[in-house]
């Protein structure tokens, strides 16, 4: 003989012909409540709101048929809970009564409730994303520097604004009509090769430094810049297209020289600071480095948002400014918004007067650099003498000796670098104070760095 489990009922009620309970039943999921004082009310009395009419209806289909409908009411119990039921009712034979039966619907009715909530939060995600939607498109459409989305694979044109299309000299063409179209024929095939390797640069890294290429009908030089951008199915590169240098025929007139024009086009990141270390101008070669692509995001921002050692790094810049007025080739690292790293180097210079009102500063890209040149002669002097005592010393002796070389020699220059002070240095270094005390003693330089003033 098999078991077969047969859901329960969660309240059973015994009623006579009038609707007064004579008995009632809880299931195990509710024996906590007490129903005694059900017994002898009608069970019209102990429905909430306006379910009692539901349940004289069940009561008279009982009567006339044997069996009424399933109908939902809120069942209130004598503790005060409350709770959604859904119950059927049944004649008894001769004056037996009638027999309701109740199952709680509290767990659909909170499944029902979460659905509707999610129901809602989609419709709200959906309206979000259809409103940041429509202002891309806006922007996308209304700006004035032409733009062409193409897909980063087949290099088809996936969207273009109306500036690119007046740009590319699509003419009347309607901008859904000029996408899907290839966009490597756009450009002249002396460029082609090059620009085919910024788009091979760009799937690998993301980012593509600018190139001039000859596009259109026309062949008009453009400053061409991409970035990879993610969408479904595929990602596209983002090209933003810039007037490109004047021809022959603009340079043989006799216009004055655009100090700004050269400036936006310098091949290095050029800005101009105010006394705080705030960007106040920026050419294009330092968006490209930061990897931003409008001015409004870097103007007004600190410098040190993109150096890798923001406090540092500044404080030695603008002390070096105030008090030499210039700085050359300072080393540190730019961090991109995409996260790329690039190991650069920093010349500034500030006016003539005491408190410089803006501070000029080139940044040049040094990663192709190939190998570093060594920046002291007292140093390969004291390797020299070192690689001398080849063969006269024992090798541990050797190495202890050359790495106390190296580590005097690179303090020494964090103390210049930093005008002898020590937590400045130490952040160069990447050492602890006590740590850069501790060698200061051990090789002696105690006494040349410290000034009373040094680490405020």
């Amino acid at each position: 003989m098999s078991n077969v489990n047969i859901a329960q009922p969660d309240v059973t009620l015994l009623l006579d012909l009038d609707g007064v309970i004579r008995e009632a039943t809880l299931s195990r999921t509710l024996a906590d409540e007490g129903v005694e004082g059900w017994l002898g009310q009608r069970w019209t009395d102990t429905i909430a709101d306006a379910g009692g009419e539901k349940i004289q209806r069940m009561m008279d289909d009982a009567r006339q048929t044997g069996v009424s409908a399933f109908r939902q009411v809120t069942q209130r119990f004598p503790s005060g809970l409350e709770l959604p039921m859904e119950y059927t009712t049944v004649l008894l034979g001769g004056k037996a009564g009638l027999l309701a039966i109740g199952k709680n619907l509290q767990a659909v009715a909170e499944l029902q409730s979460r659905l509707i909530a999610a129901q809602q939060a989609m419709e709200r995600d959906y309206w979000k994303l259809r409103e940041v939607e429509t202002r891309y498109r806006m922007l996308f459409d209304a700006s004035q520097e032409p733009v062409v989305l193409l897909n980063a694979a087949t290099l088809k044109i996936a969207e273009v604004n109306a500036a690119a299309t007046q740009a590319l000299g699509f003419g009347n063409t309607k901008q859904a009509m000029a996408a899907q179209r290839d966009f490597a024929p756009e450009v002249s095939p002396e460029d082609r090769p090059s620009f085919e390797a910024m788009m091979r640069r760009v799937r690998e890294q993301g980012k593509a430094p600018g190139i001039l290429v000859h596009l259109g009908k026309d062949k008009k030089p453009w400053l061409v810049r991409a970035s990879l951008m993610s969408m479904e199915p595929n990602p596209v590169a983002l090209l933003q297209l810039s007037p490109g240098w004047p021809g022959s025929a603009d340079l043989a007139k006799n216009d004055p020289i655009s100090i700004d024009d050269l400036i936006e086009r310098l091949p290095d990141a050029f800005i101009v600071l105010d006394p705080q270390g705030v960007i106040r101008r920026v050419n294009r070669a330092f968006l490209d480095l930061v990897e931003v692509s409008n001015k409004t995001v870097v103007l007004g921002e600190r410098l040190t948002r993109w150096l890798s050692r923001p406090g540092a790094d500044m404080t030695v810049l603008l002390a070096n400014v105030e008090r030499y007025r210039l700085v050359r080739l300072f080393s540190t690292t730019i961090q991109g918004e995409l996260g790329t790293t690039t190991e650069v180097e920093i010349s500034a210079a500030g006016s003539a007067d005491a408190d410089p009102d803006f501070i000029g500063v080139l940044i040049r890209d040094v990663t192709r650099r190939i190998g570093i040149a060594s920046e002291d002669k007292s140093l390969r002097s004291e390797l020299g003498a070192l690689a001398e005592r080849v063969g006269k010393t024992p090798l541990r002796k050797l190495v202890k000796d050359t790495v106390g070389a190296v580590e005097r020699h690179y303090i020494k220059s964090a103390l210049a670098l930093s005008n002898s002070n020590r937590t400045v240095a130490s952040e160069l270094l990447g050492l602890s104070r006590q740590s850069l005390y501790a060698k200061l003693n051990r090789y002696g330089l105690d006494d040349d760095s410290a000034e009373p003033s040094k680490d405020g």
